[in-house]
């Protein structure tokens, strides 16, 4: 098998996680705090991969400087795609609607939020997808641990995304459409991550990878890790602590 394929199907692995969330979050009734807990140790596995996966990694290729600038410019530029898709009714997009004033909006409360909803969405999964397709980079072989983490925290993603799209009063074929859509957007990401990124030098190789590394590390902080305090804030920060040291012991196993 080519690596772009594998690249394209280590993506899609890791994307489908956010359609099988999807499915548990609008045909059952879940929980707050469970899918609270779930996402705050998502958000632990997640730091851990981008500490020792992703920003060691571009450090060891690159050096201090695009490992640091590259990182700065990833959430940076995650910051400002999420102001201007929270202007436009996407700010609660990982909310399942418990709370009405933390809720998303329906379309008929904010023209165009299905949309932005949508691109939200995007903008949170695409440079977890792009590092899968970049990890392949070094050796030929698959980061099994940054898969591991991308496939752990899309399935809260997926489960409480859907779960305020459907209390938002949007339809079936619009909950799997925008995640079917994703999933197959994760599948592309990461094989351009492998094909495009490959033929640049070590130095640029890692400034992307730090630049996906700090648009993943402000979507935990914006998204993520709010989303989990707001409905299981006495016990968030052991269970981040134990996502994290779950990927911290995959990445030295």
């Amino acid at each position: 098998m080519s690596e772009v394929v594998q690249a394209g199907a280590w993506g899609l692995l890791a994307g489908s996680a956010l359609l099988l969330g999807a499915v548990f979050g609008y045909a059952l009734r879940v929980p707050q705090k469970v899918i609270a807990l779930v996402m705050a140790f998502g958000a632990g596995v997640l730091l851990s991969a981008v500490s020792f996966e992703l920003i060691d990694e571009a450090y060891d290729q690159g050096g201090l400087a695009p490992a640091a600038v590259g990182t700065l410019a990833g959430a940076a530029a995650y910051t400002v795609g999420n102001l201007w898709l929270a202007r436009r009714g996407a700010r609660h997009r990982k909310r399942s609607g418990h709370r009405p004033a933390q809720a998303q909006p329906s379309e008929r409360e904010h023209s165009g939020s299905g949309l932005a909803l949508a691109l939200g969405a995007l903008l949170d999964g695409v440079p977890e997808s792009a590092v899968i397709g970049v990890s392949l980079l070094d050796g030929g072989a698959v980061s099994s641990v940054t898969v591991a983490a991308v496939f752990i925290s899309n399935i809260p993603e997926g489960l409480s995304s859907s779960a305020g799209m459907k209390q938002a009063g949007r339809g079936r074929s619009y909950v799997f459409g925008v995640w079917g859509a994703i999933t197959a957007a994760s599948t592309v990401s990461a094989v351009l991550g492998y094909s495009v990124v490959g033929g640049f030098s070590p130095a640029v190789i890692a400034a992307v990878t730090a630049v996906a590394a700090g648009a993943i590390l402000a979507m935990i902080a914006d998204t993520m890790i709010p989303e989990a305090f707001q409905e299981a804030h006495l016990a968030i920060g052991l269970v981040t602590v134990g996502g994290f040291l779950v990927s911290f012991a995959l990445s030295h196993a």
